[in-house]
């Protein structure tokens, strides 16, 4: 489906609205920490005015009359378009205040490092090796590696492009529009959330089982709670806390925090892998594949939780000071350094110990106690702590930018997108992420946070790939009617192909006809996409071989999508259709009178696809 770009002067049901993106006009190259709008004006502030400040929200009978029009505003925004100039420069003004470009390649190496390598190396790679793959989760490492390194180009396409604080939120809403990018955001933000708070109870965990054999040791037990919810976690709540108070104060204080950090954690994993190679068996390795190949790829979907954080990165792009040359280094080098470290790490496992005797649950600290090496526990511990402090600190910064954009786009309250002026940073949309998780944390049990599966993640990775083939196959105006229609074609055969293949994958006794069918009608669509003419190439910095890498993300996703479960497409169902009840009640109306507030003339750009 085909949707407009914001058109301010063709909706026969537009009224006369006060502006509600005010304040004189900027650029996208406007001096960083120069005030957009709101001079004078407190930034501690919490009127009415700048919770709800749409029309529709101005009283009771403006509601009502928003709600007759539901039908009709919900139509016009399904399939409604943003622009780069929107999301660039209106949005901006929302903000009142530049967030500070003080960020570089180094940085973004190291904050990628920190924000991925966090515990996710250290708890599912023993159970990955023991019951999935065997030695071979070197290899699921390097799939699942591959996977996220698509991802990280797609990323990185959109980020110099259109570098702004609201990541694969902003990407989606310019190139496949409003209600996707609203659900993809808000479940990712949902993700972040359950997340953090999954890493403030790990946190917790592994410090108390430092000093005692009690991984609940510190925390209080209340009889009168649900199980589950019993184990209240007052050390998380701290610890949530400290991170984000840490990332409200300032990204380049956050980020210098971040990498000296890192290099200390580096310099432990490269002992890890060291003292692992040098006591290990090659002995060990044998059988290499005692699973199969589908062992490899179960594990692969497992393991693949390791590389997720990156994405929490992109949405930095508004804070970097060279976009061009800093977002393709820092991503990207830092991804392909992250997947040879695991690929390492797996192996120095892998040889210390056989995989039938790697402890599923502390994978490492085992092995090494089993080579006599007992103190090497507690540098793997301390790897661990450090990992997970750095995701909390990167996964601070990143839910806030993504929060603050949303804000921007008035699908949630404004309010969240002020920035403040000294800091630079997005204070109140870091106080409400913080203040969901820290309770969360408090409350909710690892058990119970691990039950709900990064299914929207891998779903807005897909969506990624989408947009990108959109994004230069597609241009408003100058792509002819036949052509559009087979790149519709083109991509409805990918993706039917991918889901085919993958229900084939977990299917009992899946048939070797099928893979080759669903390979076959995937290889010829993305092939007739090969030949359909490009209708823009990217100005700055471009994934490479368009259209097969995105083509391929999109069918690796959908493979790992797959491999997740039926309770994981229910908890993205039910948690997409409490958000689509927001939107028809808030977001649908807030978005429409921002679209038909008055602006000095039309915003034009080029069109998006959905």
């Amino acid at each position: 489906m085909l949707g407009e770009r914001e058109d301010l002067n063709s909706d026969p049901h537009r009224s006369s609205f006060t502006p509600l993106l005010t304040g004189s006009q900027s650029s996208p190259m406007e001096p960083q920490g120069k005030q957009v709008e709101g001079a004078g004006r407190s930034y501690w502030r919490w009127s009415k005015e700048d919770f709800f400040p749409e029309q529709s929200f101005e009283n009771l009978a403006a509601y009502k009359a928003a709600l007759s029009e539901t039908g009709h505003r919900l139509r016009e925004r399904l399939f409604s378009r943003s622009t780069p100039e929107m999301e660039m420069v209106e949005l901006r003004r929302a903000s009142e205040n530049d967030m500070k470009r003080c960020l570089n390649w180094w940085d973004l190496i190291w904050l990628c490092f920190g924000s991925v390598v966090g515990s996710g190396i250290f708890v599912v790679t023993g159970q990955a090796a023991r019951e999935d793959a065997g030695p071979a989760v070197i290899i699921s490492y390097a799939i699942s590696g591959l996977s996220a390194l698509l991802s990280v180009f797609c990323y990185t396409e959109f980020s110099v492009e259109i570098p702004v604080a609201g990541g694969s939120f902003s990407f989606l809403r310019i190139e496949l529009g409003d209600f996707i990018a609203f659900i993809t955001a808000g479940n990712i933000l949902l993700e972040a959330v359950v997340g953090a708070a999954g890493l403030g109870r790990s946190w917790s965990s592994y410090f108390a089982s430092m000093i005692s054999d009690n991984s609940n040791f510190l925390r209080i037990s209340v009889k009168g709670l649900p199980e589950g919810f019993n184990l209240l976690d007052p050390l998380a709540f701290a610890v949530l806390w400290i991170a984000n108070g840490i990332a409200m104060f300032g990204t380049r204080q956050t980020s210098i925090i971040n990498w000296i950090g890192s290099m200390a954690s580096a310099a432990l994993i490269v002992f890890v892998i060291i003292a692992g190679l040098a006591h290990g068996k090659l002995s060990n390795l044998d059988p290499f594949f005692p699973y199969g190949a589908e062992g490899v790829f179960r594990a692969a979907a497992v393991v693949y939780w390791s590389y997720t954080g990156f994405d929490m990165v992109a949405t930095l792009a508004e804070e970097i000071k060279k976009p061009s040359r800093d977002i393709p280094i820092g991503l990207a080098g830092s991804m392909s350094m992250i997947t040879v470290i695991y690929c390492l790490m797996c192996l120095a496992l892998t040889m210390m110990v056989k995989y039938t005797d790697i402890d599923p649950n502390a994978a490492f600290s085992v092995a090494f106690v089993s080579i006599g090496m007992k103190w090497a526990k507690y540098i793997v511990s301390v790897c661990a702590l450090k990992g997970m402090t750095s995701s909390l600190l990167v996964g601070a910064l990143g839910q806030a930018r993504y929060t603050t954009q949303i804000a921007r786009a008035h699908m949630i309250p404004p309010w969240f997108a002020l920035v403040h002026p000294k800091t630079g940073t997005p204070i109140y949309a870091t106080l409400l992420t913080t203040t969901l998780s820290s309770i969360v944390g408090f409350f909710t049990s690892l058990d119970i946070l691990s039950a709900v599966l990064s299914f929207s993640t891998l779903f807005i990775f897909m969506l990624m790939a989408v947009a990108l083939l959109v994004r230069r196959y597609y241009v408003k105006g100058i792509t002819p009617p036949n052509q559009l229609n087979k790149l519709r074609a083109c991509l409805i055969v990918i993706m039917v192909s991918c889901i085919v293949g993958t229900a084939i994958w977990n299917m009992e006794n899946g048939w070797w006809i099928g893979y080759v069918v669903s390979f076959s009608f995937w290889f010829l669509g993305t092939l007739a996409l090969q030949l359909l003419p490009k209708q823009q190439a990217p100005k700055k910095w471009g994934i490479p071989l368009v259209p097969w890498l995105p083509s391929l993300s999109i069918g690796m996703n959908m493979f790992l999508i797959g491999s997740l479960g039926v309770v994981a497409i229910w908890r993205f169902l039910i948690c997409t259709a409490v958000m689509i009840l927001y939107y028809l009640f808030v977001g649908v109306h807030a978005t429409y009178d921002i679209a038909h507030s008055n602006h000095p003339e039309p915003l034009t750009g080029q069109s998006g696809f959905a």
